[in-house]
C-alpha cells in the first residue's frame, strides 16, 4: 500500500472485508461504536495485580474496577471465554461469562475481533491458575478494528515498517513503548535539574530570516505575506545568548533542530536538542555540569552509574578530561606542538593519511587527527576540550594560547553527545569571525546564501557577561539510556522515504 493513499477494495484482505461487514451490521442494528463518545474508566491493569498481589488463587476480592483498552487475545469455550485487554498500564485477563453477561451481550463479544477497544465493567478475583482478572458484568464496543494486527511485526526484517506504522508497533510491541516512556522521563529529569539550578526555560524562533555561515545546511522556506524566504533553524544558541545579554542570567530551551544533511543510525534531519547558557560561569562549569546531570539520570533511568549499552559497559560514574593536542598524542603519537607553520601540518596529515580540511590550517589539520585517530578510541565518558579556533567560531579564545578556544565536546561509545564553550563575548572578534566563515563558505560555494548575523553583533555590543553555553542532543542521550542501536528507534515517527519512490 503507497503511503497516503486510499485502499481500493482489492487491496482490503478478506479478513478486513469481514470486519467491515460486521461493523455494517452494528450500525444497522442502531450499535455503531464509533457515535460513542466517553467510557468512565476507573482503573487500569498494572495497578490491580499490585493491589492485589497476595490474593491467594480462587479468591474475590468484592472490588468492582471499569476497564477500557484494546482486546489482544480471545479464547472461546462455550458457555465462558476469556480474553486479554491492553490498558494503558499493561494486560489484564477478562473473564467472560454467558450466565453473568447475558445471552444478547455474550454472543455480541464472541463477533468481537483482536484489535477491537472495549470497556468492560466488573469483579477483580484471581483464577484457580493463579492469575489476576476481571469477571465481568458488562462490556462495550467503543471503536471497532477494521484492520487485523499482524501476526509478526518485530525483528530487523519489518523496522522499515515498524518505522511507518508507529501506531501499529506501539500496538504490537508493548517495549517499544517503554522506550518513550523513559524518554519522557529523561526529559522530565534534565528540566527537573535545570530548573533546580535556576534556569529558565524559554522558547525561541523556529523560523529564521536568514541562513548563517555555519556548515550545517538548511532547510528552507516561503512567508507569503512577508515574500520573503525563511530558513529552519539548524541551531538556538544566538537567540538565547541575546537573553543572556538581556539579563535572563541562566536559559535553556528543549528545541526542534532541522538540517538537510544525510541520514544514518545517528542522524536524522529533524531533532531535539537542549541548549543552556549561563551567565557567570565557563566552560569548566558546563563540565561539573554535564557530569552531574548524566550521572544522575543514569541512577534515575538506569538505576545504575554502570550501564550497558550494545553490549559494552559504560561506567557513567567516571569522566576523564583529556585537550585535544594530548588527546592526538596519546592515539596517534603525533604532538600538534611540534608543528610550526601550516605546512608541517598538511606534510604530517600526508605521512599519515589524513584527510586535509577545506582550509588546511595548523588548527583545522589536529581537528582531522582527532577524527581519524581519536574518536573511535573514547568509549569511556571522555570531555576534549581547547579546540581550535578555526572550528570554534563562536567560542572564546583561550588567553594565553590564542590560537586555541575554551570549548569541549564530550564522547561515550565513540559518540560525541554534546558541545560546549566559554562564549564568546568580543563583538570586535565575533564579527571577524562570523565574516571569515561567511568568506570561507561563499569561496566554497559561490551560490550560498549565507550572512553574518549583525544583530548578534549588535546584541554583544551591548554587552554580554562571561558566559557558559552547552549544546546536546536528546535523540543520542535516550539512544545511551534505553539501549537503542539507531536514532530511529528513539524517534516516533522519524523521517522515511514514501514507499513509491
Amino acid at each position: 500500500m503507497e503511503q497516503n493513499k486510499p485502499q481500493t477494495e482489492q487491496e482490503i484482505s478478506q479478513q478486513a472485508a469481514v470486519r467491515r461487514q460486521k461493523l455494517a451490521d452494528l450500525c444497522e442494528a442502531g450499535h455503531n461504536p464509533f457515535e460513542i463518545t466517553k467510557y468512565a474508566q476507573d482503573a487500569y491493569s498494572a495497578d490491580l495485580k499490585q493491589e492485589f498481589a497476595d490474593l491467594p488463587a480462587e479468591a474475590e476480592t468484592g472490588k468492582i474496577v471499569s476497564l477500557a483498552g484494546r482486546m489482544m487475545s480471545k479464547r472461546v469455550m462455550g458457555k465462558a471465554s476469556f480474553a486479554h485487554l491492553r490498558d494503558q498500564k499493561g494486560d489484564i485477563q477478562i473473564f467472560v461469562k454467558r450466565d453473568l453477561l447475558g445471552d444478547e451481550a455474550y454472543a455480541a463479544f464472541k463477533k468481537l475481533d483482536i484489535g477491537d477497544i472495549i470497556g468492560v465493567k466488573g469483579e477483580v478475583f484471581r483464577t484457580k491458575m493463579g492469575e489476576i482478572s476481571v469477571r465481568i458484568s458488562e462490556l462495550t464496543l467503543l471503536s471497532k478494528s477494521l484492520l487485523p494486527l499482524p501476526e509478526k511485526f518485530h525483528g530487523l526484517t519489518d523496522r522499515e515498517a515498524r518505522y511507518r506504522q508507529r501506531y501499529v508497533d506501539l500496538i504490537v510491541n508493548p517495549e517499544v513503548k517503554d522506550t518513550f516512556v523513559k524518554r519522557s522521563l529523561i526529559l522530565k529529569e534534565i528540566r527537573a535539574y535545570l530548573d533546580e539550578k535556576g534556569f529558565l526555560e524559554v522558547d525561541t524562533p523556529i523560523l529564521t530570516p536568514f541562513e548563517i555561515g555555519a556548515s550545517a545546511r538548511p532547510f528552507y522556506t516561503h512567508h507569503n505575506t512577508l515574500n520573503m524566504d525563511m530558513v529552519l533553524r539548524i541551531e538556538t544558541e544566538l537567540y538565547l545568548k541575546r537573553l543572556i545579554v538581556g539579563g535572563m542570567d541562566r536559559v535553556y530551551e528543549v528545541g526542534r533542530i532541522f538540517r538537510n544533511e544525510g541520514m544514518d543510525p545517528k542522524h536524522n534531519p529533524e531533532f531535539t536538542t537542549i541548549e543552556l547558557y549561563q551567565a557567570f560561569t565557563d566552560f569548566h562549569g558546563m563540565m561539573d555540569l554535564v557530569e552531574e546531570m548524566y550521572k544522575r539520570l543514569a541512577l534515575k533511568v538506569c538505576g545504575s552509574l554502570e550501564i550497558t549499552y550494545q553490549g559494552k559497559q559504560i561506567d557513567m560514574g567516571h569522566w576523564e578530561r583529556l585537550t585535544m593536542v594530548e588527546a592526538v598524542k596519546k592515539y596517534s603519537g603525533v604532538d600538534f606542538n611540534d608543528w610550526k607553520t601550516d605546512e608541517d601540518a598538511i606534510a604530517a596529515a600526508k605521512e599519515h593519511h589524513v584527510e586535509l580540511p577545506e582550509v588546511p590550517t595548523k588548527g583545522a589539520i589536529l581537528a582531522e587527527f582527532f577524527d581519524a585517530f581519536v574518536e573511535d578510541k573514547l568509549i569511556q565518558p571522555t570531555f576534549i576540550y581547547d579546540y581550535p579556533v578555526e572550528i570554534s567560531p563562536l567560542a572564546k579564545r583561550k588567553p594565553n594560547d590564542p590560537a586555541f578556544t575554551e570549548r569541549f565536546e564530550y564522547f561515550i561509545d565513540c559518540t560525541e553527545y554534546g558541545n560546549a564553550f566559554s562564549e564568546l563575548n568580543d563583538p570586535i572578534d565575533q564579527k571577524a569571525r562570523f565574516e571569515r566563515q561567511v568568506a570561507e563558505r561563499k569561496a566554497i560555494e559561490p551560490d550560498c546564501k549565507a550572512q553574518v548575523d549583525y544583530d548578534y553583533v549588535t546584541a554583544l555590543e551591548y554587552g554580554l557577561p562571561p558566559t557558559g553555553g552547552l549544546g546536546f542532543g536528546v535523540d543520542r542521550l535516550v539512544m545511551l539510556l534505553t539501549d537503542s542501536a539507531s536514532i530511529r528507534d528513539v524517534l516516533l515517527f522519524p523521517t522515511m522515504k514514501p514507499i513509491d519512490q
